[in-house]
């Protein structure tokens, strides 16, 4: 199918930059057919060395990618605070009156260190706003779906027990991708507090998967390996890049890879054709683990 995405809805978080992972996961399912709702947080690239960009020409850019009878919507809201999720869930299922995929996109990136500068506000502030809102999120969403489905748990699962289940399932009744990182193709200097946050999604994928399943969702986490959202690039750069060069030569394809890299396998991964795929951690780094 040409627009296999046609008639569903989608929210992907942290969506904010032109040159961000989010961006181009919103076009992706916008040219497949969904509508799409997004999330930004521009104080967060306002710290940043290539600063905020502009969220209307974010807007159109995505708004360009929709096909006819899909719609368009977003929301500023800062995801430490817990209280902003069900409000945002809210707002993204007001657009279409109905929510189908959730993309768990949003991060804080530098203003982190080392072992030996590592603070608890630091691993707070990575914490609340890498996994506990990707958890939080999900929760929300899949809580959703299971009212939807007419079912309920008269009482909080203990450990071990299992949830009430709705299965089998004719077809996934949502789709869910969070985002990992490379923290286990190799050390991540200076990034510890970011490392850890993302460690934890990566290693609760198989436990809140198997717990989505009973409603029908499908979770997969995506590593998108090293894409360059523009800390590669010389104008916006907080690093030196001579040695930039000589490593891409090493690299299979002489290349970063490119926020599409990614944005099309979470594409696939939320559409029927990739919903076979359940419970699993994906890399996406065209080989550079393997150079």
């Amino acid at each position: 199918m040409q627009h296999p995405l046609l008639g569903r809805s989608a929210l992907v978080t942290g969506a904010s930059r032109r040159k961000g992972i989010g961006y181009a996961t919103a076009r992706e399912l916008a040219a497949l057919g969904a509508s799409v709702f997004i999330h930004h947080f521009q104080p967060h690239d306002d710290e940043q060395p290539w600063g905020a960009d502009e969220l209307g020409a974010v807007r159109d850019g995505i708004r360009a990618a929709l096909v006819p009878g899909a719609t368009f919507g977003d929301l500023h809201a800062d995801l430490r605070d817990p209280t902003a999720i069900d409000a945002l869930l809210d707002a993204a299922t007001s657009l279409t009156g109905s929510l189908d995929t959730l993309v768990c996109n949003q991060a804080l990136s530098g203003s982190d260190g080392s072992i030996f500068d590592m603070t608890a506000d630091s691993l707070d502030a990575h914490w609340h706003t890498n996994a506990r809102a990707s958890l939080l999120l999900t929760a929300g969403f899949a809580r959703r779906v299971r009212a939807h489905l007419g079912h309920s748990d008269a009482a909080g699962a203990r450990p071990g027990d299992r949830t009430t289940s709705a299965r089998p399932f004719e077809e996934p009744t949502g789709h869910v991708v969070w985002m990992t990182s490379g923290q286990l193709d190799g050390p991540m200097r200076g990034e510890v507090s970011y490392a850890t946050s993302k460690a934890a999604l990566a290693g609760i994928t198989k436990t809140v998967a198997a717990e989505l399943l009973d409603v029908g969702i499908v979770l997969n986490t995506v590593n998108p390996g090293p894409v360059n959202t523009g800390y590669l690039d010389a104008d916006t750069t907080d690093r030196d890049l001579d040695w930039v060069p000589g490593f891409l030569a090493s690299t299979p394809f002489g290349r970063f890879g490119r926020p599409d890299d990614p944005a099309r396998l979470i594409a696939w991964l939320c559409s029927d054709a990739g919903s076979w795929v359940v419970g699993q951690v994906l890399t996406s780094d065209g080989g550079f683990t393997l150079r």
